[in-house]
């Protein structure tokens, strides 16, 4: 009785398990991550499209995408590798250091991305899931102004991640810091001259310079980010996540700091899931660029609002 017992549920268990697996590295939230990894010799694909838009003054858009495969390297370690690509489209506003002219370009490749992910504990099996992240990001392009910038970040970064309600309900906490190394490509004699008497006309100085620093840089980025997850239906989840992010410059110290909150909306299907979340700067510090109108935020290196699709398929 015992073994036939046994024939009957460890295979029915197995399978439970399998089945939840396959879903381990799902996204149910569009900035913070989960603790889980995927199971050996799975793959997964990625596509990100993020929208960030609107500074204030002028005219800001700016489109990040990011293309991603992953794979299981054991049952606790995923590697992974993107494409990264930028589109953008401002007028109106010229910020000294950062944004020195109009610019409108469609899509361009941006940079390479490289990340690995170890699960110490599965949320699944233990009382609390954690791990550690890796990642090396080498791009060619400024994310702000969308001129040429040569920059390498690498980023180690912990995630936490509880189950609650029988699973119906999900928490996760992240905490990451970023090094970078970036050098700006000087600017064309045009584009500075136009800069130039932008910059006196903001400030009413005949003799105001853009400036444009081409020494390279280094930045420390702290970031901090906690979220919710609820599923209310079968396949559909609903969640509020915020993440809050501070960056110390070599020169300057603290150069900024932003805290960002929305909600996120998750349909996930056997074979493929989607995340859609609305990032809203609900308050930001420090830098800010001549004649801000809104002082309570930070909209030099971000923007009010953001908005980020996230598209995954297992294979």
């Amino acid at each position: 009785m015992k073994t036939r017992l046994l024939t009957v549920v460890v295979p029915f268990a197995v399978a439970a398990m399998s089945a939840s697996a396959a879903h381990a590295d799902e996204n149910l939230f569009g900035y913070v991550k989960g603790s889980e990894t995927l199971p050996a010799n799975a793959s997964e694909a990625y596509i990100w499209l993020t929208h960030r838009f609107d500074k204030g003054q002028g005219e800001y858009s700016a489109y990040d995408s990011q293309i991603e495969y992953e794979y299981g390297v054991t049952s606790r370690f995923t590697a992974s590798a993107a494409l990264l690509g930028q589109s953008i489209d401002t007028s109106g506003l010229v910020i000294d250091g950062y944004l020195p002219s109009s610019e409108s370009y469609g899509f361009k490749l941006s940079g390479i991305e490289l990340k690995g992910k170890y699960n110490f504990l599965s949320a699944a099996m233990d009382p609390v899931g954690l791990s550690a992240e890796f990642e090396l990001v080498q791009s060619w392009l400024d994310p702000h102004s969308g001129k040429d910038k040569d920059t390498t970040s690498f980023d180690v970064s912990f995630q936490l991640q509880k189950f609650f309600l029988d699973d119906q309900l999900i928490a996760v906490a992240n905490a990451g810091l970023e090094g970078t190394y970036a050098k700006r490509v000087p600017l064309d004699a045009a584009t500075q001259a136009s800069a130039d008497l932008a910059m006196q006309g903001l400030t009413g100085d005949p003799g105001a310079i853009f400036e444009w620093p081409t020494e390279p840089e280094m930045e420390l980025e702290v970031t901090l980010g906690a979220g919710l997850s609820y599923r209310f239906a079968p396949n559909w989840s609903i969640g509020a996540e915020t993440q809050y992010q501070t960056e110390f410059e070599t020169e300057v110290g603290q150069e900024r700091w932003t805290w960002f909150a929305g909600p996120t909306l998750h349909y996930g299907s056997k074979k493929w899931w989607a995340t859609l979340t609305w990032f809203e700067q609900l308050a930001g510090g420090r830098e800010q660029y001549i004649n801000q109108a809104d002082d309570s935020l930070h909209l030099i290196e971000k923007t009010e609002h953001e908005v980020r699709l996230k598209l995954g398929y297992n294979f």
